[in-house]
């Protein structure tokens, strides 16, 4: 089951149907390759650009500055993978798989596959506390009931994890990183040794070129700074999402698809600049909903969606930059209540 087609089947009796046929009236769903044309040539072009100026500079302390711009870089390439992933950009799964692992493994060191899985499923049930893998509790806690279960790193740091949060996101890429290494031992992972050639030859690629046009403490500092400003990056574009949003598990009913997406996600509102910055998944009710809409699309999408919930009385959630991270710490704080009451007892 790909990304693309996690979306049940329209009935003329679901909310969700009726939602389909405004937005598909509003011609919203059709493919818009001029955008992704000019968008991919754009982000490549800067990610080619950013390493001509990386030889360029040389052995210069200089270099800190282009591995804080590389990582913006970076990051705009794993958004673009995203919207390949979804089939934003091509129709049919092989001109998708073959896109993906150039930008993904190639470009930025992640497993096509291995987060291609890992995505398909947190669409199909997002914040789900025991089928989302994004709220597996591996270092943080994401509910009260995971924190009062939690043992070994989520127990010793989930009382202070809202404090924690952002200093953390410095590893992500790191974990990115490791974690599609670990995927290529997977027998099941699709198109194994083109991913794990491709994983290979961007990591041997991007440690020479350190290692030849920078001395050792520098080559050192560049890769500190761009790893974690890209994992900062990042998690600063995917925190504000879900974090603090309702939270199902199996002992609950589960509601209909259109509230099950609409209920755990959080819209960012800002002008360009924020769609830019984040991608386009600032429109996060809007992407999941419908995942192949094209992200351009999303912002005129989302007056229709947020008109169409308050017709039917679902809770439509969206709020600024800052005043979603501030919601998803404090909500971060409040389930790390039990860990610190248990310290203090």
């Amino acid at each position: 089951m790909s990304i693309a087609t996690i979306a049940p089947p329209a009935t003329r009796r679901s909310d969700f149907a009726t939602l389909s046929d405004r937005i598909a009236a509003a011609g919203l769903t059709t493919r818009r390759p001029g955008y992704y044309v000019a968008r991919i040539g754009l982000v490549a072009g800067i990610y080619i650009a950013l390493w001509a100026v990386f030889v360029a500079v040389g052995d210069s302390w200089y270099q800190l500055i282009v591995a804080a711009v590389l990582a913006v870089a970076f990051a705009q390439l794993a958004f673009v993978s995203h919207d390949i992933a979804h089939r934003q950009v091509f129709r049919t799964r092989r001109p998708s798989e073959i896109a993906g692992l150039l930008a993904g493994n190639l470009g930025i060191g992640m497993s096509y596959g291995w987060w291609m899985d890992k995505h398909t499923r947190h669409h199909a049930n997002p914040n789900h506390e025991e089928r989302d893998p994004d709220v597996v509790p591996d270092v943080l806690v994401w509910s009260t009931r995971q924190a009062k279960a939690s043992r070994g790193i989520p127990r010793f740091l989930g009382g202070a994890q809202a404090y924690l949060f952002f200093p953390l996101l410095t590893l992500e890429g790191l974990s990115l990183h490791v974690n599609s290494l670990r995927a290529l031992a997977r027998p099941s992972l699709r198109h194994r040794w083109a991913e794990s050639g491709l994983l290979i030859l961007h990591f041997v690629a991007y440690l020479a070129v350190l290692l030849l046009v920078l001395s050792p403490g520098k080559a050192l500092a560049f890769f500190a700074i761009h790893q974690a400003l890209f994992g900062v990056y990042l998690g600063a574009t995917f925190a504000p999402n879900h974090k603090g949003m309702e939270m199902p598990s199996d002992d609950r009913q589960q509601p209909d698809y259109l509230r099950r997406q609409v209920l755990t996600s959080r819209n960012v509102r800002g002008g360009h600049l924020i769609n830019t910055l984040l991608g386009g998944l600032n429109y996060q009710i809007e992407h999941h909903l419908f995942p192949s809409m094209p992200s351009v699309n999303l912002r005129r999408a989302q007056p229709i969606v947020r008109d169409y919930c308050a017709e039917i009385g679902v809770p439509y959630t969206e709020a600024g930059l800052i005043g979603s991270y501030r919601q998803a710490l404090r909500y971060l704080h409040e389930v790390g209540a039990p860990l610190r009451r248990r310290r203090d007892a």
